[in-house]
């Protein structure tokens, strides 16, 4: 089957031409198409459960919440192992699914058995799920700055919560955007608690006014003059001084009580657990970036800079952003890295398919092989949403010197044939011969290609690690087995022409040859020797 594939392909080089370059069109499409990144995504198929129930403590949340929760998901599907965390305030519990999960079909099963609990749970708590992102989803952090000093600490984390973090949602690819720093604005009423005691009310009666003052209270139409007018009753609070006039009771002479008689009312700051700080200058706010999982990294930050670029001129006097974390730098550098290194390695394999065959229209079939193989390794990378990264362009590094083995070899033993038979058919004389060695060279090339298959048997943090080298590497051996029995019998046809010199008119295969004729001759006189001592070292 391969000679016959080799016959074919010889004697149709537009057909197998035209073929090649639709597939390496269809690889620079998939070459741009593959998102990048610097390292691959070694985290777990994780789902977060978030749960606040303000000013408990952590055993109070352990009972009352996070063992509930962990409980109901132990028996959900594919579910590897359950985590709780429980602190003042807050619980977390961590839904660990099994290795190749899809993650929204995870996030929907933990809806399911969150519904499990309703009832379940003390009123008011309601479990949140955490954003669609993976561990290594924070690819951008950036801080607020006012050098003019006009604008505080709570004004700052305003402009971050209600403005800069809408935007930067709506940008594709984003999950969530997440406030560090700063000062969380609050309407706090203190309560003068011997006032409250004159007048004989309890604190939940406080509670219920301010909360029942806090709404809009609808009404009916009124028609006159064949005009409808509908009335509502206006509550929203809006300023310090509409919550100091919520009535909250009378006293014995029927006059009002008003929230500014028993409290003081002002704007103040939530208590906060942690701060952030630039340059040691200071104080300031900032936001982190955490992008949804399987996005391209790389594109998404993009994006992000185009809309920090548009919202920019609308900031307040005064205000800066300054990216304090661009993970687009560590992904260009990475690149760049593998980039010059894997083109290094193709102007050596390059020079040495030259020197060796000392034919520089020969070793045309071997360097353009090597390319159009790399390239076409993207098509399968740009479908199994594989991203280019420090491991799996590593895998195409590794796989470089093997892939044009093949071509070299059929071009020497070409050579040797039209050596041997100068004056015969030279397109016949240089088909026989790859014929010749194209049966044994393609299952030694399939034979390397399949040789990191058990690479995938790995699993957890190890298979997420160096499954993507052992993808790219036999992505590319594939593609240069199957281009070494197809477009080099072509290349060989159209290229290999004139004057063609044997081994030994190459001055290094000489030297070569000199060097270890006397080292094999030798081996075979003490061959049972040589024997003895291979089988002692293995």
């Amino acid at each position: 089957m391969v000679a016959r594939l080799i016959e074919a392909s010889a004697r149709n080089p537009v057909l197998v031409v035209l073929s090649v370059l639709l597939l390496a069109a269809w690889g620079a499409w998939a070459l741009f198409d593959v998102p990048l990144d610097a390292i691959p995504d070694l985290s777990d198929v994780q789902v977060i459960i978030y749960t606040e129930w303000p000013g408990r403590s952590p055993t109070l949340i352990e009972d009352q919440i996070t063992y509930p929760v962990v409980t109901s998901l132990l028996a959900g599907p594919r579910v590897k192992r359950v985590r709780g965390v429980s602190e003042y305030g807050v619980s977390y519990v961590y839904v660990i699914f099994e290795d190749r999960t899809d993650l929204y079909w995870a996030r929907s099963r933990v809806l399911e058995y969150l519904q499990k609990l309703t009832g379940k749970l003390p009123a008011s708590v309601t479990p949140t799920l955490g954003p669609d992102a993976t561990g290594v989803g924070w690819v951008y952090q950036y801080a607020l700055v006012d050098e003019s000093g006009t604008h505080d600490l709570a004004q700052l984390r305003s402009l971050q919560d209600w403005y800069l973090r809408y935007q930067l949602e709506g940008v594709p690819g984003v999950a969530e955007v997440a406030a560090v720093g700063g000062f969380v604005k609050q309407y706090q009423i203190e309560v003068d608690p011997n006032t409250l005691a004159a007048y004989r009310l309890p604190i939940k009666t406080i509670i219920e006014a301010v909360r029942n003052s806090n709404a809009e209270v609808s009404g009916r139409v009124l028609e006159m003059a064949g005009t409808e007018y509908v009335i509502r009753g206006r509550g929203y609070l809006r300023s310090v001084e509409d919550i100091e006039l919520i009535p909250v009771g009378t006293d014995g002479r029927g006059t009002p009580i008003l929230i500014r008689d028993i409290a003081h009312v002002h704007i103040g700051p939530d208590q906060r657990r942690g701060l952030a700080e630039l340059d040691g200058k200071g104080q300031t706010v900032g936001g982190i970036v955490i992008m949804r999982a399987g996005e391209n990294a790389l594109a998404v930050i993009e994006r992000i800079k185009a809309r920090l670029d548009e919202i920019t001129p609308a900031l307040p006097n005064g205000v800066r952003i300054i990216p304090t974390y661009d993970r687009s730098d560590l992904i260009h550098r990475a690149i760049a890295v593998l980039r010059e290194k894997l083109v290094e390695e193709s102007v050596i394999v390059s020079l040495v398919a030259v020197v060796f065959l000392f034919h520089l229209r020969s070793a045309f079939v071997a360097i353009i092989i090597l390319p159009v193989a790399v390239l076409l390794a993207f098509i399968p990378m740009a479908y199994l949403k594989i991203t280019s990264n420090i491991m799996s362009l590593g895998g195409i590094a590794i796989a470089i010197g093997a892939m044009v083995d093949a071509a070299i070899v059929m071009v020497e033993n070409a050579h040797k044939r039209l050596e041997q038979a100068p004056t015969a058919d030279r397109i016949g004389t240089i088909i026989a011969a790859a014929k010749e060695v194209g049966r044994p060279l393609f299952f030694s090339l399939l034979v390397i290609a399949v040789s990191f298959l058990p690479i995938f048997a790995l699993e957890a943090q190890e298979g997420r690690l160096f499954t993507p080298l052992a993808y790219t590497k036999t992505f590319s051996m594939l593609f240069a087995t199957a281009l070494s029995v197809t477009l080099a019998p072509v290349l060989m046809v159209l290229l290999i022409r004139g004057r063609i010199r044997g081994e030994a008119k190459n001055p290094l295969n000489r030297l070569l040859i000199a060097l270890y004729r006397p080292i094999l001759s030798g081996a075979l006189r003490i061959r049972w020797l040589t024997l003895g001592l291979a089988v002692v070292i293995v």
